[in-house]
């Protein structure tokens, strides 16, 4: 067996995440490719964010490909600056010749996509009585219980999962010590959530006035930072990736990937 081609790992992360179920403002699919897409991919790289720590390590590490859940080209660009950001970590990609691709919102909606992941991680390998998707674009996953979930142990899990030693809750008065139902969505779902009907709203990150909002009409909502939210999902995505090219591709999550904000 030989190494994959760029061309047949994006077959395979479109697959994964068929960039049609991206939202329409997003930026998803192969973002920078500064070589033929003939050409063979040793070793991929999986993080959140490509920011310029991700390219050292992608450089150090002789990553062909990294694929970055947020697309760090977003909206056009007009000019392509060493600002210490993130594009800078996209000149130096390219200036070391490696392709970056971005699955973002396609991987939110994608079926065993991310949300899906998440439900299935907040119920400990449970299937929910009822599953269906919420927010326009279908980003997000409402999940009726099959029987009450102290919340308690929700909580419980969401640090877990999500790799946090503390969470934002916000609780209307006289919420009971069980829920029936909960409603997921990645990063900020704010937007995704906010006509969910269910008992816990569970996000990265939401304003206050959506907060409020939600409080108001009984849900309690829970944030666990925008990234830890995502973040969690690339061991899972590294052993797809396995397991659709074996060892004729590495694939390594980046140790230089981290959520910017740490409790203090």
């Amino acid at each position: 067996m030989a190494a994959p081609s760029l061309a047949e790992v994006v077959d395979i992360l479109r697959e994964i995440a068929p960039i049609e179920l991206a939202a329409e403002w997003d930026n998803v699919g192969l973002l920078v490719r500064p070589f033929a897409a003939g050409r063979k991919i040793g070793r991929a790289l999986l993080c959140v964010d490509m920011t310029v720590g991700v390219a050292a390590e992608a450089k150090a590490k002789k990553a062909d490909l990294v694929v970055s859940y947020h697309p760090p080209i977003f909206q056009g660009l007009k000019k392509l600056h060493a600002d210490g950001g993130v594009q800078e970590a996209v000149l130096a990609a390219a200036a070391a010749g490696i392709a970056v691709y971005s699955p973002h919102t396609a991987l939110d909606a994608a079926p065993s996509g991310l949300c899906d992941w998440l439900v299935g991680e907040l119920l400990a390998g449970q299937a929910p009585k009822e599953l269906r998707p919420c927010g326009d674009g279908e980003f997000g996953r409402i999940a009726v219980l099959a029987k009450p979930l102290p919340l308690a142990r929700l909580l419980q899990r969401c640090r877990q999962r999500f790799g946090v030693k503390a969470l934002q809750v916000a609780k209307p008065a006289g919420m009971g010590a069980s829920v029936r139902s909960f409603a997921i969505a990645a990063g900020a779902g704010g937007s995704v959530l906010r006509a969910a009907d269910a008992d816990v709203l569970v996000t990265g990150e939401m304003s206050h006035h959506d907060a409020l909002a939600a409080v108001a009409r009984g849900c309690c909502v829970v944030l666990a930072g925008h990234s830890n939210t995502e973040r969690c999902y690339l061991p899972t995505l590294q052993k797809r990736l396995r397991g659709a090219f074996g060892r004729d591709l590495d694939v390594l999550v980046a140790k230089a990937d981290r959520d910017p904000f740490a409790i203090v």
